[in-house]
């Protein structure tokens, strides 16, 4: 319910932004090299009164690794080998070839764009079932993030006497990310909501001009409760 409760309170007030946290690149072939569009986004569709704001597209873009799946399984729409999904605020793409390194990791995936299909466009209507964010790849401003989760992965740790037992690995992940520029101007008094990704805040200490690292942004929940089919397995 606590939970719930700050989910409830950050969908109100967060500002969205788009970053991409495990970033793959994409290289859109048939869009013009060195043009850039400023595409509109909202800024909180729960509050109107928050307005919009201006995000750079442009021919390279970086999207989550996650949302690309060379051998997907059924009902997986997010983009695939000839597969299409439509990126938010802009245009849809279809994937022709995966780029791969000598380790046979991805690492850049070629793409086509419907250039019909942004807002306003004579395609802008035609429907497909997925719909990812992306970050203009010149535009990107690099911020470490931090992905805290539960310290432990049971509810009564101490339970049997050995909570060290059951410390979870994974609570703290730390990440580069590429974020929309738009960010290099946040506030530590402000919430945001990294699209499809959970709320973070600014890290106060960690980040300004006195520091190494600029931006620094610490999650503060995920979008839903990942823990819940956890608890649920046997």
């Amino acid at each position: 319910m606590y939970e719930h409760a700050i989910r409830q309170d950050l969908n109100q007030r967060a500002l969205r932004r788009l970053a991409v946290l495990r970033p793959l690149k994409v290289v859109i072939t048939n869009y013009p090299e060195g043009r850039t569009e400023e595409l509109e986004a909202v800024n909180n569709p729960e509050d109107p009164e928050a307005g919009k704001r201006k995000v750079p597209f442009s021919r390279e873009l970086y999207i989550e690794r996650d949302d690309f799946m060379e051998q997907p399984p059924g009902k997986f729409f997010r983009l695939k080998p000839g597969g299409e999904v439509r990126l938010k605020y802009a245009y849809i793409i279809q994937c022709h070839e995966v780029i791969k390194d000598a380790a046979g990791t991805v690492v850049e995936l070629r793409c086509t764009a419907d250039l019909d299909s942004k807002t306003g466009g004579a395609t802008a209507a035609r429907k497909v079932k997925g719909t990812i964010h992306w970050v203009s790849a010149a535009h990107a401003v690099e911020a470490e993030v931090r992905l805290y989760d539960r310290l432990f992965t049971v509810p009564e740790p101490d339970l049997d006497g050995d909570f060290h037992a059951h410390l979870n690995p994974a609570s703290l992940e730390v990440v580069t990310a590429k974020c929309e520029p738009s960010l290099q101007e946040a506030g530590p008094e402000l919430r945001y909501q990294f699209e499809r990704l959970g709320y973070f805040c600014l890290d106060p200490v960690s980040s300004g001009s006195q520091t190494s690292s600029p931006l620094v942004f610490i999650r503060t929940i995920t979008l839903k409760d990942t823990w819940a089919k956890t608890a649920q397995k046997p």
